[in-house]
């Protein structure tokens, strides 16, 4: 456990930091998800739309250090490439 004042406040900033990335992961997660979701039902427009909602919550995730840019660049290529074969 924490004993010095310097290590107690990291506790706590440590605490808040998990909070806000695990929220955020989470609102990531559901927007991939549908569209995920629109490729499966077959929805082009759907897809097309969520994919584009997608993409901007993907890239904040990057900036604010959730994901490396590398796997948001290719979570996105892939998402993509499925919903273009949709047809």
């Amino acid at each position: 456990m924490a004993n010095s004042p310097q290590a107690k406040k990291r506790a706590r900033q440590n605490e808040k930091r998990y909070a806000v990335n695990k929220a955020r992961r989470s609102r990531i997660r559901t927007y991939l998800r549908k569209v995920e979701e629109a490729i499966a039902s077959g929805d082009k427009e759907a897809a097309t739309a969520a994919l584009r909602a997608a993409q901007p919550e993907l890239m904040r995730g990057v900036t604010k250090g959730i994901y490396h840019k590398n796997t948001a660049a290719r979570k996105m290529s892939r998402l993509a490439a499925r919903v273009k074969v949709l047809a």
